[in-house]
């Protein structure tokens, strides 16, 4: 496949260095027609020209004898010069040959140009109008080819005076070339075949791109392969061809078709370029660089498109885009990135034919048919360099994957070495650890049954001291309870038994719950310790009761001890005034009258005789009915 592409390319070469040493613009205007000669070419700045900067005159006006000495030739006139707003006459005299075995053909190079009127003379001295252009529908030539022609009438002998007109809203290359009709036919043949070449490389590489996307399904073939149709269409564009194949009825087509081709260039070139490279990763800045560009093309595509088709035109910074894509392949290609250097050339090969086509349009290299054609065979060697890199990162990815492959099957071997040794290493420890556990395990059956017998004297001895636990506690619980049915207490020695705010919870827990629990709202005998301390949960509905729920001491927001003080004030009936209590305590009057009246209420409340603790502390109703009363819904 490389081999075939290599040869047709060096074939496309050969055909157009022959046709480029044909087709050398000549110096003299006034052209002898002569079989000897199958061509002469005349350059804009080889021909006698009037610029109409009103586009007011018409041929009565430039054939006149007094307005001959306005058409002058202009050394160094280039398209570059060339007046989109005005309107350009050329005057072109041939000496007719009568004899000449040959027929002869004018044509016109440059298929852009909106209208050429060509005012051809005749044998009675009259002119006939042959109006051409890519203005006109394509079926209105009388040739059917992509560059302007006209039969030249060499029936009688004489001198014939050729005036042209030429209208164009793009910059327009005004060459023309006189040849005989044999050669016409072989330098069209010749071009149609390179044609044929160029872009039959570009439909096979486009479709082999497309079919490796849909296997791979890698985006970077996608945007390859609308690269290469963006190419072969905008190359089609420049050539005339797309007016010829894609839009022959649509002429208007023709005043935007190049802006908009060049520009998806740009766009699938920078992303393809983008995708191809990993700029993002690899190259931050120049990624960033690349969108900026990307965008500044599209803000001068859309001026073109809704402003001036003067945009669309190939200027000096068309070439920014390619040399940062090129830059970048060069920058990432120097880290290491093997894959790039078939991108590096390609795209080097690319600028260099965009830099040649830029400084033809600018009139800065002489105009000849590989120059003309360079962009052409840029564009070519890019495709298949391009290709070449895309099948050589697949051939390097898939090295590398072999590599890893064989890396993973090596790792996979050592671990499976590793792993048997391991294995062998455990298998002995296992046993070393088996022996040394039986030993140890006949060890502490030893330590157990020693332990039995320690346990059985134990839980005597246990038993003993519960019961002496018993007789202290009761004991101990007499003597309290006598120490607070004392109604001679002081404060000091009522404060040595209960001394802070614990002394008085363990107190109220112990006389609460201290026989059993009892939840309030279901029932329930079972409890565990609460969120907080202090607190119990019913196991059955989770009720949390505080121990201070149901006694005078609940919600009290003084310091515990000193409420115990005040209710024992009031249950031994001692006779303490508001202002002593409040001097002794360290608490507001008011506070204290409130909580005495609080207590005064519930010993009211009770059925007891004589006021007790309890009166205070458990609940009436669990006191009355000695269960709790279950909530009712």
């Amino acid at each position: 496949m490389s081999r075939l592409m290599q040869r047709i390319l060096i074939c496309a070469l050969s055909l157009m260095c022959l046709m480029g040493y044909a087709q050398k613009p000549t110096e003299n205007t006034l052209l002898k027609i002569d079989d000897n000669l199958e061509e002469r070419i005349f350059s804009i700045e080889k021909l006698p020209y009037f610029k109409d900067t009103t586009g007011s005159l018409t041929l009565e006006d430039v054939k006149t004898s007094r307005f001959q000495d306005k058409f002058k030739i202009r050394p160094g006139v280039s398209k570059s010069n060339y007046e989109t707003s005005s309107t350009y006459w050329v005057k072109l005299s041939i000496e007719k040959t009568p004899n000449s075995s040959k027929k002869w053909i004018m044509e016109f190079y440059d298929q852009t140009i909106d209208l050429i009127e060509v005012y051809k003379p005749d044998n009675n001295g009259n002119y006939q109008l042959v109006r051409m252009g890519d203005g006109l529908p394509f079926h209105d030539r009388d040739f059917v080819h992509k560059n302007f022609e006209l039969i030249i009438d060499n029936t009688a002998a004489g001198i014939d005076h050729y005036y042209i007109k030429i209208e164009s809203s793009q910059k327009a290359d005004i060459r023309i070339a006189v040849r005989s009709l044999n050669r016409f036919i072989y330098y069209a043949l010749n071009e149609y075949f390179i044609y044929g070449l160029f872009y039959g490389m570009i439909i096979i590489i486009a479709l082999y791109n497309m079919l490796v996307y849909f296997a791979v399904r890698e985006v970077k073939y996608l945007y390859y392969t609308f690269y290469l149709i963006s190419v072969g269409i905008y190359a089609m564009c420049v050539d005339g061809i797309a007016f010829q194949y894609l839009w022959p009825n649509a002429p208007s087509w023709n005043q935007i078709a190049n802006g908009i081709f060049s520009y998806s260039i740009v766009v699938w070139a920078t992303l393809f370029s983008i995708r191809f490279l990993n700029t993002k990763a690899r190259a931050s800045v120049l990624h960033k660089a690349l969108l900026t560009v990307l965008g500044l093309k599209t803000v001068l595509f859309m001026m073109g498109l809704f402003w001036d088709p003067k945009w669309f035109e190939i200027r000096y910074y068309d070439v920014i885009p390619f040399f940062l894509i090129f830059f970048s392949s060069i920058y990432i290609w120097s880290k290491g990135y093997k894959v790039a250097r078939f991108f590096v050339v390609a795209y080097g090969i690319l600028f260099i034919g965009m830099a040649i086509k830029v400084l033809s349009n600018a009139a800065v290299i002489q105009h000849y048919t590989l120059v003309y054609y360079s962009l052409h065979l840029a564009f070519l060697g890019e495709m298949l360099l391009l290709t070449f890199a895309l099948g050589d990162r697949i051939r390097i990815l898939k090295k590398n994957k072999d590599l890893a492959l064989r890396r993973s099957l090596e790792q996979m071997k050592s671990n499976y070495a590793l792993k048997e040794k391991v294995n062998r290493e455990l298998e002995q420890k296992v046993q070393e650890r088996t022996k040394e556990l039986e030993s140890k395990n006949l060890l502490l059956e030893s330590f157990n049954s020693q332990l039995i017998e320690k346990d059985e004297e134990i839980k005597r001895i246990n038993s003993l001291l519960d019961r002496d636990n018993w007789k202290l506690k009761s004991s101990i619980k007499q003597s309290f309870q006598a120490r607070l049915d004392n109604d001679t207490l002081t404060y000091e020695e009522f404060s040595n038994i209960f001394p802070d705010s614990s002394a008085c919870f363990r107190y109220l827990e112990e006389l609460k719950w201290g026989k059993s629990f009892s939840c309030k709202s279901c029932g329930n005998h079972k409890c565990s310790n609460g969120p907080k301390i202090f607190t119990r949960r019913c196991s059955k509905c989770g009720y949390i009761e505080s121990v201070t729920a149901g006694t005078a001491f609940h919600g009290v927001r003084f310091p515990l001890e000193k409420a115990f003080f005040i209710a024992y004030t009031i249950i031994s009936g001692q006779n303490w005034t508001l202002e002593q209590l409040s001097d002794l305590l360290v608490v507001r009057k008011n506070t204290i009258w409130n909580f005495r009246k609080k207590v005064k209420l519930m010993i009211a409340a009770s059925s007891s005789e004589k006021a007790d603790w309890k009166d205070i502390i458990i609940d009436q109703d669990v006191a009355k009915n000695g269960q709790p009363q279950i909530a009712k819904n």
